[in-house]
């Protein structure tokens, strides 16, 4: 390979010419050639000769690069442009300099400052296949060569086109240095030393060729020689394509288009006040197989729609261009959003997974016409596949400049970081791996050390000799911060880094996980999850598959982790896949995970260093647990599989995705699709087996949700439906509350209602061998829903997505399930404590305001001080997600009308312009603010850029008076909640954006506002810091009545064995004292668990005394048991980050591995005062039971398995707690109370507030109530059957002043859909019936209202007889007083009377308020004697009832009172009438004595 002697004027290096004899057309591209200071006989090759680095100039198209990155554009010819016969060859100067010849001319110089030693590349890339190397012109006398090792392959022959030759061949190869430069290059293409051609015609190899001479590289580009057989692809020639028949825009165009750039570039004017008119076309016909791709230049966040893109028969110069290309009705197919339109109308809804509408700024749009009239699109060179197959043989490229998209550039191939996208495409479009790998030099062994690749993101760096990875700028971009391994990972090698820095500028943080590609042939993205093949990433507390989220809730959230903190990665024998944060697993994370991936971390966002950690013990995966125990939390489905092979089929719907090895099924397009999405098990059901998933995603956009049931018909036979219930044969469904045969409903009201689950709910289906077909909801039977299942037949579990329900996981349970863990519906739902105005929250408003605002209190208030407009204020910085923006009104200025608006806008407070700060750059009002995405509400209206979305919203804006909160989030669902008075008034807006900021109109009435939230941070309850303010929680509500809570009072309390201590073992913070009885945090407001040592023995209660609170913190200690050995646990900063084997109490919730599964259980724990003794109880039956002052509160969880060890978190306020000695007895059952006592009835109303907050008693402060045994007696003199009560001890609960005061009980509640207010019955006694079994599954308990219903003693067994109120009722309040003659009153009808025939059955009167139903007037006074006492009482009775939203009409009194009636209602909306039947369900008798 020659140096450039003394002397030498020219030293040249060839590159390849080529002729159009053969091409392949299926790719995009063509020839690349250059020369590289690489040796080749230890280069590992890349895909593309643009990947080469250390010293390498490469001409791409009419781009010179240099290692890879572009140093001159529009350089001499567009080698793409070339054709078969065509020569093209590269030259280095003596200078130094390098040149390109293409067919004998020379294009001038390339580059320059090449060093002395380069070998000549050449890359076979795209269209082209086989080259031919011509001989140096006659007459050329080589030159002295320098001493080069042999040409020898480094790659395997079929991957590359290497060929050995001897040294008489190099020599042909050079120029004589005496000899001139010629003007043109040999006409000859005889040559006598060539390279050995090869041919590839079906995929694009890694071919690229070196030569080891200093002379000129002269290479064409031949058909295969005479007497071969031609290549898979055919031997049609196309005509030579020469630059002036490039693909340009043809100068006829839409009428507000205005081309540039030679007509390859075309631009839509006045893109903010028009969105059509911009269509263009080609300026010829498109060729077979040709390419016509564009790249989008700019886009505009104004419009709905974007860009769209097709063919067309329309000869441009004869077409009348329409206003949008849709519209033409003839010999047009377009690509719009994901979906194909033929002549206007949508022949495939679903084309492909992107929709153009979502592309951004250099997104690249393509499209090909193949040879068999298939019409192929490609988006960023990913082909979609066929779109039509049928085209027409002559069609013009046409592109529709529509909404969004203003600017597009026709694109030659001729940019590198296209030609890369492309590349990369394509090739993990043919491997998950990404390109064929190469085998690497026998001589270098692979390291045993890991080390990060030297091919990183662009903006990341790699120091400390591979250790260490860094974003160098990290506050100036949160991206391009990939990094890879430096080898792939072994079997059960963990990979595990330390972040070293964070920056606080960004959102998120790093994402860890492996990925197939190889790092040295892999073009990195921005992000790892924006690759779609061969990847896994843990991002957040999501795990992301090929870019598509497979689970939502797993493990610890990355983005709450620290500088110091450590995670992990480790891929397992059995192809498991699992990640550690700080030493501990989170379970497994996928399944089916291959072999030979590469460990990947991404520095995004707020992760600007990590350091590799060597010596990582890797953590043992605990074993599942015993079966009956074996639940599975829906953040890790498949983590207590117990070896079932049942999976889902992997024929499915058209819009379901199966993932995570058969085990997840979710809804593809879930807001824009919702059916379509039936998924069947893998094989049919055993009789008695049991197929359980769980929900895991669900969106609030459509109605009705997940069905589910079994069909006799097998995956292979079944022509899956739009839903499964069109099925009209061998096929059992439940959809809602009905049970469905072959389409038809059997049975409604079933005991479950699907319609009503939500994101963490367990349905289980399963044939008996009597034929019977159970459904299972969180483990437990719901009962036979049919009979008759052909036993003889095979039936499959079927699964139907639909409307609201987006992903499912098989939890893989067989046989009857343990319902220890079964929850409420309820048990995921989201509550928001309230916040309370305090001192350093963290909530400022931002200082850019209306010009009428003035700022107080640190940013923390806002009054408008002139007008009743200019009034706009905004949030300091974005919305987190789930974050609460909360305000309370100040002051209201009656004069003005209207209401207080607010939102959540795209537009950045510091981004209003000129003197926004002063307020001159803001709109006098809300509904004007449109320079960007603005959602808002005003009174009950839903407004999206001030054009109204939705009326009667929630609680009317305009209603709120002085000390009303009113409070804006976005949800994880991209929704938009506005809260009144820390009520969720639902879901406003759906698509909010992701980048939002919380903007209020103080309008009208509502002068001033000031700040009563804080800062929430988006992940586990628990885990967050509390602000330095009031977190007290809100009372309950009467939904959880159906929860069980049995006093296990013949229990007795074990004696303890040993004195208890609590474990070395415990949170950084702790510091453990008084013989390891007290523990003291002493720093922070976490890292505060410790552990007693001795594990739980049933009946042995375990107690600590709170002894200090930090009131400058919110939330308190948190209570429960592990069971797994906490000896050498690594503890996380709170107990609420522990993900297995932990049971926890916090606040008023349950909480079962980071997951709630029970809300409002006893009472609220974050208010216990210092001095409150916490204790924990096993029972006989494994049930964990909660202790506060020795009173049993019931049991938090059942059949919690053993051994298990108490753990207590010092939280938040709780600073010091101190094990404490129970006295013999005092857990006792019997201590809780008796009957007439604050039983577990107490807890009937969903309060379960039976203690009085203060220093522990020395006996319980409870007395016997005697209002309520003299209630009860009344009771049981009415003689009415037992079997209409609730059993005890949830059978009554007294309402007198002493009991609802001990308990807490505020006046007035609200529940309902739409939510409602109604009265306490103060004063009364409730005794609780039996319901209805819709009533028990919870629907009808949080979707309707309650009222009371006044009566008498006569018609209280008619009503109960009936099991609901109805016309007829022989009760005062069923039917209207009949006015009599003047002085002579009313009588009420008998009770058998009958109505007249012509007369219809009266109304049902209802009222909120019992204060009203429970007047004498409305309910009769009845004496009666006390056989206890022998005194004569008067006594009264009501219902209480759930009535249907809708079904009433409220109004005003018709009944004559003595008192006025309850000043807290409306008297237009105190008395409710209803007519129909059904509207209304019996819950509680209600009595009242005097």
């Amino acid at each position: 390979m020659g140096e450039a002697s003394q002397g030498s004027p020219h030293h040249r290096v060839p590159r390849g010419n080529r002729q159009t004899g053969h091409q392949v057309n299926s790719w995009s591209g063509s020839i690349e050639i250059g020369v590289t200071a690489l040796d080749p006989s230890v280069l590992d090759f890349p895909s593309s000769a643009t990947g080469l680095k250390g010293g390498s100039w490469v001409v791409s198209g009419c781009s010179v690069l240099r290692d890879g990155r572009s140093v001159l554009e529009e350089y001499g010819q567009d080698l793409d442009q070339l054709g078969e016969g065509d020569r093209v060859g590269v030259e280095r100067t003596a200078a130094g300099e390098l040149r390109l010849w293409v067919n004998g001319r020379d294009c001038g110089v390339a580059a320059t400052g090449l060093p002395a030693r380069v070998w000549a590349v050449v890359d076979l890339y795209g269209k082209c296949t086989q080259i031919t190397v011509l001989p140096p012109e006659p007459g050329f006398s080589p030159p002295t060569p320098v001493p080069t090792p042999p040409l020898e392959p480094s790659a395997p022959a079929e991957d590359s086109t290497w060929s050995e030759q001897g040294t008489s061949g190099d020599e042909a190869f050079t120029v004589s240095p005496a000899q001139a430069r010629p003007e043109t290059f040999p006409n000859s293409l005889e040559s006598h030393n060539e390279f050995a051609s090869m041919e590839l015609s079906e995929v694009v190899s890694n071919a690229i060729l070196s030569a080891y001479n200093g002379g000129l590289l002269n290479v064409n580009l031949s058909s295969p020689p005479a007497g071969e057989a031609p290549g898979p692809s055919g031997t049609a020639t196309s005509p030579i394509l020469t630059s002036n028949d490039a693909l340009l825009f043809h100068e006829k165009c839409g009428t507000l288009i205005k081309l540039s750039n030679n007509n390859k570039t075309a631009e839509r004017r006045r893109p903010l006040d028009e969105f059509n008119n911009g269509v263009v076309m080609t300026n010829r016909p498109l060729r077979d197989n040709e390419m016509f791709e564009i790249r989008i230049d700019k886009l505009v966040d104004k419009w709905s729609g974007s860009i769209e893109i097709g063919v067309t028969t329309h000869n441009p110069n004869n077409l009348e261009y329409p206003a949008t290309m849709t519209n033409l009705q003839s010999g047009t197919i377009m690509m719009s959003g994901c979906g194909i339109l033929t002549n206007g109308k949508g022949t495939r809804r679903e084309y492909c997974e992107f929709s153009l509408d979502e592309l951004q700024e250099g997104d690249h749009i393509g499209l090909t016409r193949k040879s068999n009239s298939a019409l192929h699109f490609f988006i960023n060179g990913i082909d979609q596949g066929v779109a039509t197959p049928l085209t027409p043989p002559v069609v013009y490229g046409v592109v529709d400049l529509y909404g969004m998209a203003v600017k597009v550039t026709i694109v030659h191939n001729n940019n590198h970081s296209d030609r890369l996208r492309r590349n990369n495409a394509i090739l993990r479009a043919l491997s998950p791996e990404g390109a064929l790998r190469r085998a690497a030099p026998a001589a270098q062994a692979e390291p045993e050390r890991l080390l990060f690749h030297p091919n990183c993101g662009q903006k990341a760096a790699i120091t400390h000799e591979g250790r260490t990875a860094l974003r160098p700028h990290a506050t100036d971009d949160f991206n391009h911060g990939v990094v890879l391994s430096s080898r792939a990972l072994r079997d059960g090698e963990v990979f595990q880094v330390r972040i070293d820095k964070m920056v606080d500028k960004w959102a998120g943080s790093i994402e860890i996980g492996v990925t197939t590609h190889n790092p040295a042939y892999l073009q990195l993205p921005s992000t790892m999850t924006n690759l779609r093949s061969g990847t896994w990433m843990m991002t957040g507390n999501g795990v992301m598959h090929n870019g598509t989220t497979i689970l939502d809730e797993y493990g610890h959230n990355l983005d709450r982790l620290k500088a110091g903190d450590t995670v992990g990665v480790v891929r397992r024998e059995d192809g498991t896949l699992h990640f550690f944060v700080n030493g501990m697993t989170q379970g497994p994370a996928a399944w089916n995970v291959p072999p030979g991936v590469y460990a990947v971390v991404d520095l995004y966002g707020q992760a600007a260093q990590a350091t590799i950690v060597d010596d990582v013990e890797v953590p043992q995966v605990p074993e599942p647990l015993p079966e009956g125990n074996n639940q599975v939390s829906p953040s890790s489905p498949s983590s207590g599989t117990g070896g079932s092979d049942l999976r889902f089929h992997q024929l499915h719907g058209s819009n379901a995705v199966i993932t995570n090895g058969g085990r997840t099924a979710l809804r593809h397009n879930c807001r824009s699709e919702f059916n379509d999405a039936i998924v069947i098990s893998n094989r049919a059901l055993r009789d008695g087996e049991l197929f359980e998933i769980v929900i895991q995603k669900m969106v609030d956009r459509w109605s009705g949700s997940i069905e589910a049931g079994v069909t006799a018909i097998r995956p292979e036979d079944l022509e899956f439906p739009n839903t499964m219930t069109d099925i009209d044969y061998d096929t059992w469904m439940l959809s809602g509350t009905a049970i469905m045969q072959d389409g038809n409903t059997m049975r409604n009201n079933y005991g479950c209602d699907l319609d009503a689950l939500g994101t963490g709910a367990r349905i289980g289906m399963m044939r008996t061998a009597k034929g019977d077909l159970h459904y299972f909801i969180n483990g437990q039977d719901q009962g036979a829903a049919c009979s008759g299942l052909p036993p003889g037949k095979e039936v499959y579990a079927v699964v139907d997505l639909y409307g609201q329900c987006v992903q499912v996981s098989i939890t893989n349970a067989t046989g009857p399930m343990d319902n220890s863990l079964a929850t409420s519906n309820t048990a995921t739902e989201k509550s928001f404590p309230l916040h309370s105005p305090a001192a350093g929250v963290a909530h400022r408003f931002h200082s850019t305001c209306g010009k009428n605002i003035t700022l107080e209190e640190d940013g923390t208030r806002a009054v408008r001080a002139a007008g009743y407009a200019h009034g706009l204020v905004f949030s300091t910085k974005e919305l987190k997600t789930e974050e609460v923006f909360e305000v309370k009104v100040e002051e209201l200025d009656e004069k003005w009308a209207g209401s207080l608006r607010l939102g959540l806008t795209t537009l950045a407070p510091g981004e209003t312009g000129p003197g926004a700060g002063s307020g001159p750059g803001l709109p006098p009002s809300l509904p004007e603010l449109r320079t960007k995405t603005t959602w808002m509400v005003s009174s009950c209206e839903v407004r999206r850029d001030g054009q109204l979305q939705r009326m009667n919203y929630g609680r009317n804006l305009e209603r709120l008076g002085v000390g009303s909160r009113v409070g804006i989030r976005r949800g994880a669902d991209d929704t938009m909640h506005v809260l009144v008075d820390g009520e969720d008034m639902g879901p406003a807006a759906t698509g909010i954006a992701k980048s939002v900021w919380a903007v209020l109109d103080l309008y009208g009435p509502v002068r001033s506002v000031s700040i009563v939230s804080s800062t929430r941070l988006d992940e586990p309850e628990g885990t967050q810091p509390p602000s330095p303010s009031s977190d007290t929680g809100s009372e309950g509500e009467e939904e959880d009545e159906g929860e069980e809570h049995s006093l296990e009072g013949q229990n007795q309390v074990a004696v303890m064995p040993t004195a208890l201590e609590f474990l070395e073992n415990h949170g950084k913070n702790i510091l453990l004292s008084n013989g390891n009885r007290t523990a003291t945090r002493v720093a922070s407001y976490n890292q505060g668990i410790v552990v007693i040592s001795q594990p739980l023995v049933p009946q042995l209660l375990v107690q600590v005394r709170i002894d200090f609170l930090n009131r400058q913190w919110t939330s308190s200690l948190v209570l429960g048991v592990i069971t797994c050995p906490p000896e050498r646990l690594n503890f996380p900063a709170s107990a609420c980050a522990l993900k297995r084997a932990a049971w926890l109490l916090r606040g008023r919730g349950v909480f079962h591995n980071g997951l709630k599964i029970c809300e409002k259980f006893g009472p609220n724990l974050d208010t216990c005062p210092e001095g409150t003794i916490l204790g924990l109880r096993l029972d006989s039956s494994g049930g964990l039971h909660l202790h506060i002052n020795g009173m049993d509160q019931g049991v938090a969880v059942p059949d919690v398995p053993q051994p298990c060890h108490a753990l207590v978190d010092l939280y938040g306020q709780c600073e010091q707690v101190t094990i404490v000695t129970p006295e013999p007895g005092a857990a006792s059952g019997k201590s809780a109370g008796t009957q007439g006592d604050m039983e577990k009835a107490d807890m009937v109303d969903g309060i379960k507030e039976s203690v009085c907050w203060g220093p522990p008693p020395t006996a319980s402060p409870l007395k016997s109530c005697e209002y309520h045994a003299l209630c009860s007696r009344f009771q049981e003199l009415l003689l009415l059957p037992e079997d209409y009560f609730m059993p005890p001890p949830k059978r009554s609960l007294c309402y007198c002043e002493s009991c609802r005061k001990l308990r807490g009980d505020e006046a007035h509640r609200r529940r309902g859909e739409p939510p409602r207010e109604y009265a306490l019955p103060f004063g009364w006694c409730r005794f609780n019936l039996r319901v209805n079994p819709r009533l028990e599954a919870g629907t009808l308990t949080k979707k309707w209202h309650m009222a009371y219903h006044g009566s008498n003693v006569a018609a209280v067994r008619r009503v109960l007889d009936r099991g609901e109120l109805g016309a007829g009722t022989a009760s005062i309040l069923s039917c209207r007083p009949l006015k009599g003659e003047p002085g002579l009153g009313f009588e009420e009808p008998g009770e058998n009377c009958a109505p007249p025939r012509e007369q219809q059955p009266p109304p049902v009167l209802l009222s909120p308020s019992l204060q009203y139903a429970g007047a004498e007037a409305l309910a009769s006074k009845v004496q009666f004697r006390d056989p206890k006492s022998q005194q004569t009482h008067q006594a009264q009775v009501a219902f209480q009832v759930c009535v249907r939203p809708g079904s009433y009409t409220p109004g005003p009194p018709s009944a004559a009172l003595r008192e006025p009636p309850d000043p807290h209602f409306s008297p237009a909306e105190l008395e409710w009438v209803t007519k129909e039947k059904g509207a209304t369900l019996l819950y509680a008798l209600l009595v009242r004595v005097e």
